[in-house]
């Protein structure tokens, strides 16, 4: 087992929900509300949960967490952790899940507006302490379990992001027997979306040394020792689930520095109604053309990347994420999800105003970006 202390307590083992009665009963909550989703209900992982927690003991849930959750959802489980008067969060699941949590910990503590709590609004300095959160991850992806941000929908339809210490949960329990049952397909873009992190967050521009090798080293337990693509194609193997849980926290834990355009424009695409599309599976689209787009001003930082990745010699960062995403079913292009060329200036107006941008090697421009919707939309083929 690996006990990882950063900002909080994360124990990263199979078997590591068996701990959820003891860290509770640590954090002093006595009446938790758990944030979930149908999904995972529908799975049996939530009585695998109460599995942990004294049978007599109240225990609250809330278990409607759209995909991407949203600031309606978010109020529906703040009233009904007023309601059962809890005094402490849960947050299983992907990221959604978790996000909503931390949500309505924001909802709880604060009396501004969510809105104006997210970082384009220049939130953060007003977040303060919320109320005890332990994150239980069931995807290896997001890595919310220890990150200080959160993304949700606000109620005018825009994916804004909201960034603090305060946001990161006290105690992750990182347990890879949760992610067994995981489908490929999701399995695939959860751990894109983790790749993604590792990346982004080492072509940032932010000077945070510890923060690079974190990166590197998730980037190598997914690619290089072949992590994500054991986990898609032998969803028993618990080695390489648990490699990729691994991969997921250190990919969170890097991203303080930042991430890039890939998420800015990642999150703009997320926000379309009516289709729904997954995070994880639009930044592996997204990869090869933000590469391609940086490639020249990080070339020694993109030569790392490249050995850190195990690729061989003359073999690029971008062609080597394409390559990978045939090999493990991810999409060729946006226009394959669903996203058309008609969309393309609103969804450019979107990731210009995203914080993710911000630290990107090359501050994009309106052009860029419109120019890497349209590659990525045309794809490879």
């Amino acid at each position: 087992m690996a006990l990882v202390q950063y900002l909080n307590r994360a124990w990263l083992e199979p078997g590591a929900v068996k701990r959820l009665s003891r860290e509770l009963e640590t954090l002093g909550v006595r009446r938790p509300l758990l944030c979930t989703d149908p999904g995972i209900v529908a799975s049996g992982l939530l009585d695998k949960i109460r599995a942990h927690w004294p049978a007599e003991a109240p225990f609250a849930v809330f278990d409607a967490t759209p995909a991407n959750p949203t600031a309606e959802a978010v109020r529906a489980a703040r009233d009904l952790y007023r309601e059962q008067n809890c005094d402490g969060l849960i947050g299983l699941g992907g990221g959604s899940p978790i996000d909503l949590a931390k949500g309505v910990g924001l909802m709880l503590a604060q009396k501004e507006p969510l809105e104006e709590l997210e970082v384009n609004r220049k939130g953060t300095a007003k977040i303060g302490p919320l109320p005890p959160l332990v994150a239980i991850p069931t995807t290896a992806g997001t890595g919310s379990e220890v990150s200080i941000g959160a993304i949700i929908i606000t109620d005018d339809g825009r994916k804004a992001t909201f960034a603090s210490r305060h946001l990161v949960p006290q105690v992750a329990l990182c347990d890879p027997e949760l992610t067994l049952g995981l489908p490929a397909r999701l399995t695939a873009a959860t751990g894109m979306d983790a790749v993604a992190h590792c990346i982004e967050t080492y072509l940032s521009p932010v000077d945070n040394p510890v923060a690079d090798a974190i990166a590197l080293d998730g980037l190598r337990r997914a690619i290089r020792d072949g992590a994500l693509k054991r986990a898609v194609t032998q969803g028993s193997d618990l080695e390489a689930r648990t490699q990729m849980m691994t991969a997921a926290l250190e990919g969170a834990l890097a991203f303080a520095k930042g991430l890039g355009a890939v998420h800015a424009m990642s999150h703009s695409a997320g926000r379309l109604k009516g289709r729904n599309l997954h995070h994880g599976t639009l930044n592996a689209v997204l990869l090869p053309c933000v590469m391609r787009f940086n490639a020249s001003a990080v070339p020694e930082k993109m030569r790392a990347l490249a050995e850190a990745m195990g690729l061989p010699k003359g073999e690029d960062v971008a062609t080597a994420i394409e390559k990978l995403n045939r090999e493990i079913g991810m999409p060729a292009s946006l226009g394959e999800m669903g996203v058309k060329r008609d969309l393309v200036e609103d969804l450019v107006a979107v990731a210009l105003k995203d914080s993710a941008g911000a630290t990107n090697p090359v501050r994009a421009t309106a052009q860029d970006y419109r120019r890497l919707y349209e590659e990525a939309i045309q794809g490879s083929e």
